[in-house]
């Protein structure tokens, strides 16, 4: 006999939804050419990967906080990058920064039991929404002014005073917009409201140097960076936050009894990437050039202008019917993209297009939609 769930029933995975549109890419002898999801192509540096596979550190179970060795390296990387001084005490590892970012306001609710909601970005990575749905809480958007940056003054005084956490993303996914950091993290201690700032593609930062929140202070406020796009390694699930001592503190507490431990020869691993500078110039060049590459190829094809981006490795740009370019890129190109519904209902006459494939395939997608490709 089936029961029919009466609670949470979970929805259909964005991205599940292009294997609709995947048959048609699939008919080009080159194969597909996926720019759907921002997972990383280039290989990672030799001797990040030797770090992980020589540590010896499988045996025992590793620090739920992250090792001395990993928090000191993500203080030298933090110190190079930003020209802060953060001490290690006040930083902590997480099992990449998905998993901090659904799992996050779970612990706030239970730190803050009076407060139930969750204000995040109106164009943003549904995972922010998600956290707050799973943790049974509200999730509100907050929209963004013409500049692309997030309209504080937009939030309500009563979400304010409800607020477990203000997300914010800079540079944004899926639009690369570069926020006003300083301005939120004096907006969330105005309002007693953590202010959680999600900079994991600081490192490709176009329009000026990389910005991190903690260079307005750390009270109040906590940084979450991660080496799965900086380094190539989203599968090894290395990031850590950073910020606020006292809610550090009580997070990597919380965590601990959860049981999250990101793996210890991960760890080891991390140390040398964060450690590493050189490689991670290397892929801020190809991201250039792919993002160049890429809007000229889909530019010319389509007529759209299209830019590029502030900071990260996507293009964001306005079509109108976002499914129906997708599937006319699918057919045309073999080339998946992402509608930007999957980002908020305020993206939905966007597509998102994730550079993360060599030169040469967004080469042949040129070749293709000039009429000279595969077929």
């Amino acid at each position: 006999m089936s029961v029919t769930p009466q609670g949470f029933v979970p929805p259909p995975y964005p991205y599940d939804r292009l294997d609709g549109l995947r048959h048609h890419a699939e008919r080009f002898s080159g194969g597909v050419i996926d720019l759907s999801i921002g997972t990383p192509f280039d290989a990672p540096a030799a001797s990040v990967v030797a770090a992980l596979a020589n540590s010896g550190a499988e045996r025992g179970y590793p620090p739920s906080i992250g090792s001395e060795a990993l928090r000191s390296a993500a203080a030298r990387w933090m110190n190079r990058r930003f020209s802060i001084d953060v001490p290690i005490s006040a930083i902590a590892a997480c099992v990449g920064s998905k998993e901090f970012v659904a799992t996050v306001p779970q612990w706030l609710r239970l730190r803050s039991p009076g407060r139930d909601t969750v204000l995040f970005p109106e164009v943003a990575y549904p995972s922010y929404e998600m956290g707050a749905t799973l943790a049974g809480c509200r999730a509100v958007a907050v929209p963004a002014n013409a500049d692309g940056v997030m309209d504080l003054d937009a939030i309500s005084a009563d979400d304010a005073a409800r607020a477990l956490a203000l997300w914010v993303n800079s540079p944004a996914n899926p639009s690369g917009a570069l926020d006003d950091l300083g301005a939120a993290a004096a907006w969330g201690r105005a309002h007693g409201v953590p202010v959680l700032s999600d900079e994991c593609y600081a490192e490709f930062t176009w329009d000026g140097p990389a910005r991190t929140i903690l260079e307005h202070g750390l009270d109040g406020v906590i940084a979450l960076h991660s080496l799965s796009k900086r380094s190539n390694l989203a599968g090894a699930r290395v990031a850590f936050y950073a910020g606020d001592p006292e809610l550090v503190h009580y997070l990597a507490e919380v965590r601990k009894h959860a049981g999250m431990m990101m793996p210890g020869p991960v760890q080891a691993a991390g140390v040398v990437a964060l450690d590493d500078d050189e490689h991670v110039a290397e892929q801020r060049d190809r991201y250039l050039a792919r993002l160049d590459a890429a809007a000229r190829a889909i530019g010319d094809w389509s007529g759209v202008e299209i830019g590029r981006p502030a900071g990260g490795f996507y293009l964001w740009f306005r079509v109108g019917d976002a499914w129906e370019f997708a599937e006319r890129l699918a057919v045309e190109g073999g080339c998946l993209v992402s509608p930007g519904e999957f980002y908020g209902k305020a993206g939905r006459d966007h597509v998102r297009v994730a550079v993360v494939t060599s030169i040469d395939r967004i080469d042949l997608l040129a070749a293709r939609l000039s009429g000279g490709g595969d077929r």
